[in-house]
């Protein structure tokens, strides 16, 4: 799967980018607050907009503080899938409860430093568990590859059967960096700059989904 970030749109015209990655599995949505990022984004409103323009399935990613208050609104709009940062929840049971009931799938997101053996048993009340593969907040910065270990132990657990969750990464996810991550076993590829910075962006997510194929 491909999820192209608006983050790396012209948000000028939103409506024309959006349309331009026909082909796209999930258009991901970088919510930023200011405040668990250094960086200030788009909020509901704006989604609720995206969603009326798109048949895309929306991917919303909550880099916010106090989780457990607005993501369901997300869920509300009409997301399909509603991720949220496990370093901002004291209970992301509960939340992942919440968005449910709301009717989207819930994730949870993992920063590059944070690590996952704590959420394994959590991530049994998940739909999605979000690797970040660089630091949350910024577009365009270089991918770590060391956070491939925790995919790989994700796709072990996954194997195993002691998973469901679709495994998804971003950040700096392109044409160098997508093989390496689709053999370490992730289902699901964020790409911003990699998208949005082709000429022809819808050509780019197939190009993406080609080489995570080959490996």
């Amino acid at each position: 799967m491909i999820a192209p970030s608006i983050l790396s749109a012209d948000f000028a015209n939103l409506a024309r980018d959006v349309a331009a990655v026909r082909g796209a599995d999930w258009l991901h949505v970088d919510v930023m607050d200011n405040h668990f990022v250094p960086n200030l984004t788009l909020g509901a409103p704006v989604v609720a907009s995206i969603k009326k323009a798109t048949d895309i399935p929306l991917d919303c990613h909550l880099m916010i503080e106090d989780p457990a208050r607005w993501a369901p609104e997300y869920a509300e709009i009409g997301a399909k899938n509603v991720t949220f940062h496990a370093e901002a929840s004291d209970d992301p049971l509960a939340v992942a409860r919440d968005i449910r009931a709301a009717g989207a799938g819930a994730g949870l997101a993992i920063k590059p430093g944070t690590p996952l053996e704590p959420y394994l048993e959590v991530l049994r009340g998940f739909d999605t568990v979000l690797v970040m593969s660089v630091e949350p907040g910024f577009g365009g910065q270089k991918f770590i590859p060391e956070v491939l270990d925790k995919v790989r132990t994700l796709r072990a657990v996954k194997d195993r059967g002691e998973l469901t969750v679709l495994i998804e990464i971003d950040g700096g996810i392109n044409m160098d960096t997508i093989e390496a991550a689709a053999e370490a076993g992730v289902d699901c590829f964020v790409a911003g700059s990699a998208v949005y910075g082709a000429a022809d962006p819808a050509q780019a997510v197939e190009a993406l989904r080609q080489a995570a194929l080959i490996a």
